[in-house]
């Protein structure tokens, strides 16, 4: 089983932030974030890789991970670690995205129920975000939250799963014990006052 290079994934939003997004990137890596998803797919092309330049540098200098969220090209010309399909993602777009990154390359798929888990691993995937896990109004039209049970059952499949929607540091645990190889939270790290101290909070019950 691949092993993710954190336990915590930050998912960027610049949408509803206080200050740019660069800004409070930085402070999450400040803070000890060693993994981002790139997000932010509203944007047109050239922008958006305008925007993921320069996160790619201080994410670089900061010795983190990124991941590019649904475009293997940017990824690539990004210089990023691995990119983010979404569902239904089959064995010849990871293939392809493998290609295109090279074989250490981290391929993650999104999923939102077990039998999508298992999909993901017979089309190559490394890893699954699972969402959503409790309820949140950033993962609408999922149908109902898939609690712990919903971790444990994907779990089964073998592939490492990262449980995305609603998490809290006080739900991280029963994350974990769920099987849960790590959590991915964009709200609670993008819109915190302090990203840096929320990013130490998240990080803080994996240590324990």
């Amino acid at each position: 089983m691949r092993s993710l290079p954190s336990p915590l994934l930050a998912v960027t939003d610049r949408h509803g932030l206080s200050r740019p997004l660069m800004e409070t990137v930085q402070a999450l890596l400040d803070g000890g974030v060693r993994w981002v998803w790139f997000r932010d797919r509203d944007l047109d092309p050239e922008a958006r890789r305008a925007l993921g330049a320069g996160l790619a540098g201080r994410i670089r200098t900061a010795g983190a991970f990124l991941t590019v969220g649904g475009d293997v090209a940017l990824a690539r010309a990004l210089g990023a670690d691995g990119v983010h399909l979404g569902g239904g993602t089959g064995p010849d777009m990871v293939a392809s995205a493998r290609a295109a990154l090279g074989p250490d390359a981290l391929i993650g798929v999104s999923a939102h129920a077990p039998v999508e888990v298992e999909a993901a691993a017979l089309a190559g995937a490394d890893y699954v975000t699972l969402s959503p896990i409790y309820p949140t109004a950033s993962k609408p039209g999922y149908g109902p939250a898939l609690g712990p049970g919903g971790i444990a059952a994907a779990c089964r499949v073998g592939l490492p799963v990262v449980a995305l929607g609603g998490i809290t540091p006080d739900r991280i645990p029963e994350c974990r014990d769920a099987g849960a190889a790590g959590i991915a939270v964009m709200g609670g790290l993008m819109r915190a006052p302090d990203p840096a101290a929320a990013a130490r909070n998240f990080l803080a019950p994996w240590a324990e």
